[in-house]
């Protein structure tokens, strides 16, 4: 089953009727035959710009991503079931890249290193070192002299 993440603006509300947004959410993901990776709250914001979701108009919103795996033929059904769920302002539903789950190596000997010999302090000096000679500008005229007036 591939992966796919789910994106959702949830509409203003209290603790308990969040939760039951949540767990009406995940439920619907469990009856199509898919499992729950993963459930990030991304805490309430202010939406960018007032949003007209079901007759109503929202200005601030709780963010949830969850990450999951179901068989393709669901997420049209869960897209359809999330469109008519008042309490969704915004729902996207994203095929989760393979290319994104890149293996976390340890850094720690590099960075215990003196700030002289790391690579990335190296680079920033190359760089500065490289921006500090000013161009000199030629002529290219031929001329021994400046022909206009300095």
């Amino acid at each position: 089953m591939p992966t796919y993440e789910l994106s959702l603006i949830l509409r203003q509300m209290g603790r308990p009727e969040l939760v039951a947004t949540l767990k009406r959410t995940a439920t619907a993901i469990f009856d199509k035959g898919g499992i729950i990776r993963k459930l990030d709250n991304l805490g309430t914001k202010a939406l960018p710009f007032k949003t007209s979701a079901h007759g109503i108009v929202h200005r601030t919103g709780s963010y949830f991503v969850f990450k999951f795996d179901t068989p393709p033929s669901a997420i049209d059904d869960l897209d359809e079931e999330y469109g008519r769920d008042v309490d969704i302002v915004r729902k996207r539903i994203y095929r989760a890249d393979s290319s994104q789950q890149e293996a976390i190596s340890c850094t720690l000997h590099e960075e215990l290193l003196p700030p002289a010999y790391r690579k990335d302090v190296q680079k920033m000096i190359a760089t500065a070192e490289r921006s500090k000679t000013k161009k000199v500008f030629q002529y290219n005229t031929g001329l021994d002299y400046y022909p206009f007036q300095k």
